[in-house]
C-alpha cells in the first residue's frame, strides 16, 4: 500500500530551555562586552540599557515575585499533608522524616561553610548592584535596612503572626506564613473529612495553577537572561561575570562535597551498602534527573533503579521515594543557602550566627514548597532574603548560571533521595510499610 512506502515523519526536536538560556546567556554577554569597550557612553548603549534591558528585567522578576505567596502555602501545605498521614504511618514516617531533616541540615550546612570560607559575594562594586536594582532600590534599601534592626530574638517571636495576612504583605513577615502553612498543614493531616479533601484538592490546584504560571514565566527567561547580561555587561565590562563564576563554583564544591562525601558515608556505614555500587546502580537516575532538572520527572526511572538495580524493598522504595520527590530536596536547600548568603555578602548585610541559623531553618522549610520547574527556587530565595534584609530584587544577578545550578542540584536531590531509600531500607522490615502508598505531588 501507498501508505506503507512513506517514511514516518520524524518528531521535530524542541531546543531544551538550558541550551536557549546558555545562548541567551552568551549572546546577551558578548554584546554587551561589545558594547562596553566601544561606546560604553553613547547614547543608544544607555538607551538600551535603560529603555530595553532594565524594563524587560524587572518585569521578569516581578512576574517571579508575583507568584510567591500563592505556591510557598499551597506547596508548604501541601507538602505537609503529602509527608502526613504521619499519625498513622507509625515508625516508618517518623523515620523517613528524621533521616530527610538531617540531611538536609547537612547539605545547607556545608553550603553555609561554603560561603562563608570562598564569600563570592565580597568582591561586589557597590555601583554594580545599584544598577542591577534599578526601579526596586528603594523598596531593597527599605527592607534591608529594616531587617537589620530585627534581632534574631524577633525574628523567632515573629514565628507565629497575629494577622496573616498583614503577614503576608510584609517582607519582614513572611516567616510567619510559612509557619502558618505548616500548621495548616498540620491540621489538615489530622482532620480527615469529605470537606478536608475537598480543601486539599484546592490548593492543589492552586499549586498547579502557579507552578503553570511560573513555567510560562520561565519560558521567557532565555531572553530576560540575555537582556540582563547585556545591560550588566554593557555598562561593567567583564568582572560582575568573574563574581558569577566563583558564585557558581562555590555552589558546585558544595554540591560536590555532600554527594561526594556525605552520602557515600551516609550509604556505607548506615544504609549497609557499597558506595562504588549505589553510584554505579544509580547513575542511570542521576543523569536523568541532570538532564531534565525535575525530580519528579525522574521519579519513575528512580523507582525502577531502586527496585531493579539497588534491589530494595518494592514498598519501602515507593514510599521513600514517593515522599523524597516533594520534600527530599538536599540540592536545593544548599542552593538557597548558598544564594541567600551570596547575595547578603553582595549587598553588605551582616549576618550574625543566629541569623545564619534562621538561614539554615527556612531552606530547610524551603525545600519542601519548591516548585519542580526550571529556577521554581528563586522565589523561595527572594521570600528567605526579604525575611532577613537582603534586597529581594538581588536574585537577577544570578539568573545568568541558575538553570546549569538548577541540573546540578537537582541531580543531588534525587542522589539524596536514593540514599535515604536505601537507609530506611536497612532499618525498615516491609512489614512496618503500610499498604497504602501516598501520591507523589508535583513538587520538584
Amino acid at each position: 500500500m501507498l501508505e506503507d512506502k512513506i517514511p514516518p515523519m520524524k518528531p521535530s526536536k524542541v531546543m531544551p530551555l538550558h541550551i536557549k538560556m546558555l545562548i541567551g546567556f552568551l549572546l546577551g554577554t558578548a554584546v554587551g562586552l561589545i558594547a562596553h569597550f566601544m561606546a560604553p557612553d553613547a547614547p543608544i548603549t544607555h538607551g538600551l540599557v535603560y529603555y530595553l534591558a532594565t524594563p524587560i528585567r524587572t518585569i521578569f522578576l516581578n512576574l517571579l515575585f508575583m507568584l510567591v505567596l500563592p505556591l510557598m502555602f499551597s506547596a508548604l501545605v501541601l507538602g505537609v499533608a503529602e509527608l502526613g498521614d504521619i499519625a498513622s504511618l507509625g515508625r516508618l514516617g517518623w523515620r523517613t522524616l528524621i533521616y530527610t531533616a538531617v540531611l538536609t541540615g547537612i547539605a545547607v550546612v556545608i553550603g553555609i561553610l561554603m560561603v562563608n570560607l570562598v564569600q563570592p559575594g565580597i568582591g561586589i562594586d557597590p555601583a554594580v548592584l545599584e544598577k542591577t536594582m534599578s526601579t526596586g532600590q528603594a523598596k531593597a534599601s527599605e527592607i534591608a535596612n529594616s531587617g537589620s534592626q530585627i534581632s534574631g530574638m524577633q525574628f523567632l517571636l515573629n514565628i507565629v503572626p497575629k494577622n496573616v495576612l498583614v503577614a503576608a504583605t510584609d517582607d519582614r513577615q513572611k516567616l510567619g506564613v510559612m509557619f502558618f502553612a505548616l500548621m495548616f498543614g498540620i491540621g489538615l493531616v489530622l482532620t480527615q473529612t469529605p470537606a478536608t479533601q475537598r480543601f486539599k484538592e484546592f490548593l492543589q490546584g492552586v499549586f498547579e495553577i502557579s507552578m503553570r504560571l511560573i513555567g510560562l514565566v520561565i519560558r521567557t527567561a532565555p531572553y530576560a537572561v540575555a537582556f540582563m547580561m547585556f545591560g550588566l555587561t554593557a555598562e561593567f565590562g567583564w568582572e560582575l561575570l568573574l563574581t558569577l563564576g566563583w558564585f557558581a563554583l562555590t555552589v558546585v564544591l558544595a554540591l560536590a562535597m555532600h554527594m561526594f562525601i556525605v552520602l557515600p558515608l551516609w550509604v556505607k556505614f548506615v544504609g549497609k551498602m557499597s558506595p562504588l555500587r549505589f553510584f554505579r546502580d544509580s547513575e542511570e537516575a542521576l543523569l536523568t534527573a541532570f538532564a531534565t532538572a525535575s525530580s519528579t520527572a525522574t521519579l519513575p526511572v528512580t523507582l525502577r533503579v531502586a527496585e531493579e538495580n539497588l534491589k530494595l524493598p518494592r514498598k519501602v522504595a515507593r514510599f521513600v521515594l514517593t515522599i523524597g520527590a516533594s520534600a527530599n530536596h538536599h540540592g536545593t536547600a544548599l542552593f538557597e543557602g548558598v544564594t541567600v548568603l551570596f547575595l547578603a555578602q553582595a549587598f553588605g548585610v551582616n549576618l550574625d550566627l543566629p541569623t545564619q541559623f534562621l538561614v539554615l531553618g527556612l531552606c530547610i522549610m524551603g525545600g519542601i514548597g519548591t516548585a519542580g520547574v526550571p529556577a521554581g527556587s528563586l522565589p523561595v530565595i527572594a521570600m528567605i532574603c526579604g525575611i532577613i534584609g537582603v534586597p529581594p530584587e538581588g536574585i537577577g544577578i544570578i539568573l545568568g548560571v541558575d538553570r546549569f545550578l538548577d541540573m546540578c542540584r537537582t541531580s543531588l536531590n534525587v542522589t539524596g533521595d536514593l540514599a535515604t531509600a536505601v537507609v530506611v531500607s536497612a532499618k525498615t522490615s516491609e512489614a512496618e510499610v503500610p499498604d497504602v502508598i501516598p501520591v507523589s505531588s508535583t513538587h520538584g
